[in-house]
């Protein structure tokens, strides 16, 4: 006999691409799960089934899961249905609604971006090997610019997740513009940026502390050292001079050691 405790005790990551709650014109809310598929992956029949039980019993509404694909085989195959059988009884089925190659037609309307974000980030997804892809995600980044910020960004993300390890990603990296993240640990291009802008932060932070120990001991900061530390982004190097200003006599002996 089995424990009847189904309580996680260990944490693992479950992460869905991205989830959107739908409030429909006749009131009726719904959550839409959505997964960038870019391949047959046997795990997906399990966990595909996770997302949407724990989806649906975390925010008690009803789950769409949609599986953006980017060929004709992955659709068919993620289309399903996936089921947790019993004999020739059905526990659970699983049976995403897919967009693909078959069903998503090429953007080739910049305005249709405008209007329909989200349709044209799958379309771009979904066409990312076909012969026309760069100029559909230079069509995609035109028309973005006419979205509002927030939405721009999160859009803007979510194809370069879509995108994964593809040519057309590091088109997509050359073309975004934006700062922010909706997607942490991805490795995106806004990942990155903020990141960095953030560590800047900091080491500009730091570097002013650095500069007010000096000035509280006593200690003369020239010109040319005083723009050497403010300006200093490299966090690790600004972390060694406020650990070692407290020893030092002289400025330049916080740089001896680079």
């Amino acid at each position: 006999m089995l424990t009847p405790d189904t309580t996680e005790i260990k944490p693992l990551e479950r992460r869905v691409d991205t989830v959107l709650k739908v409030d429909s014109a006749d009131g009726d809310s719904f959550l839409l799960a959505i997964e960038a598929q870019t391949r047959r992956a046997p795990d997906k029949e399990t966990t595909w089934a996770y997302y949407v039980a724990y989806l649906r019993a975390k925010f008690n509404l009803p789950v769409l899961l949609v599986a953006v694909c980017r060929n004709r085989a992955t659709a068919t195959w993620a289309a399903g249905p996936f089921e947790c059988r019993v004999g020739s009884w059905p526990t659970q089925v699983t049976r995403p609604f897919v967009l693909g190659p078959q069903n998503v037609s090429e953007i080739d309307d910049e305005s249709m971006v405008a209007r329909h974000p989200a349709l044209a980030t799958f379309a771009a997804i979904v066409h990312s090997e076909s012969r026309n892809s760069s100029a559909i995600l230079k069509l995609i980044a035109h028309g973005m610019r006419s979205l509002d910020k927030a939405t721009a960004m999160y859009w803007c993300e979510f194809l370069e997740v879509g995108l994964e390890d593809t040519p057309a990603r590091e088109t997509w990296r050359e073309l975004e513009k934006m700062v922010a993240t909706y997607f942490p640990g991805r490795g995106t291009l806004f990942e990155e940026t903020y990141l960095e802008g953030k560590a800047k932060g900091e080491a500009g932070g730091k570097a002013q502390g650095v500069l007010r120990v000096l000035e509280v001991r006593g200690i003369a900061v020239p010109d040319e050292a005083r723009e050497r530390i403010a300006g200093c982004t490299d966090l690790p190097r600004v972390d060694d001079w406020l650990d070692r200003v407290g020893g030092v006599e002289r400025v330049e002996e916080l740089f001896s050691e680079e």
